[in-house]
């Protein structure tokens, strides 16, 4: 299976030749030990919101989804998002339990220069200081890199955002520089973002340093 972590986990292709243009906007299901990526739907609704809280949603752009309407609409409005602007979501599912973790997805997806950006993330405090963050970027970058045939990995982050920004760069993404009034936040602020990136040739050592890590979570 594409992007899965089995036993073959260490091994990467030694010549990376991009894939065609219209499989980087496909959203294959990308399986480990911990967390199962699935293609967004309708169906993880439920789930979603009973993952959600404000600690959670603290330095998102969108509000806690506190019913079953706000679920339903922001679901929604990101399989719009994914018809009209391509980015890619997917939903975190707990391999042991089957439930609902959180959610993350690829965006400014672009073929031609080789590069995406994986954000719109979000995990349920339950699977904070698990495997469970890890191993779904690592199958992000995976499947970005050895799939794909990616160049480069971006992330962005609020510069509020001191947990986002140290789970960034323990994953191996180096700090790029700061966006200053990038966005405005939902209270009206203008927020400055952290810019940070992963390169092909950084990722042989990123990708085992993580799959190390993994082995002994």
């Amino acid at each position: 299976m594409p992007g899965s972590l089995g036993a073959d986990a260490g091994t990467r292709p030694t010549t990376r030749q991009p894939a065609p243009a219209a499989e980087w906007h496909t959203a294959p299901v990308l399986a480990g030990r911990h967390v199962r990526l699935e293609p967004m739907s309708p169906d993880h609704i439920d789930g979603l919101l009973a993952a959600a809280d404000d600690e959670v949603f603290r330095h998102l752009s969108i509000a806690t989804p506190r019913t079953l309407e706000d679920a339903e609409r922001w679901v929604s409005d990101v399989l719009t998002m994914r018809a009209e602007q391509g980015i890619i979501p997917w939903v975190q599912v707990d391999a042991r339990t089957g439930e609902v973790a959180g959610t993350t997805s690829y965006y400014d997806v672009n073929p031609a220069l080789r590069t995406v950006a994986i954000g719109f993330t979000w995990l349920g405090q339950r699977w904070w200081r698990t495997g469970v963050n890890t191993e779904a970027k690592l199958l992000l970058l995976r499947r970005a890199f050895d799939d794909l045939g990616a160049v480069r990995v971006v992330w962005h982050a609020d510069i509020r955002n001191e947990r986002s920004q140290a789970a960034i760069a323990r994953l191996g993404a180096v700090r790029e520089g700061v966006l200053r009034k990038h966005k405005i936040r939902r209270d009206g602020s203008w927020r400055d973002t952290v810019q940070f990136a992963m390169t092909d040739d950084d990722w042989p050592g990123v990708c085992d340093r993580l799959s190390a890590r993994l082995a002994v979570g």
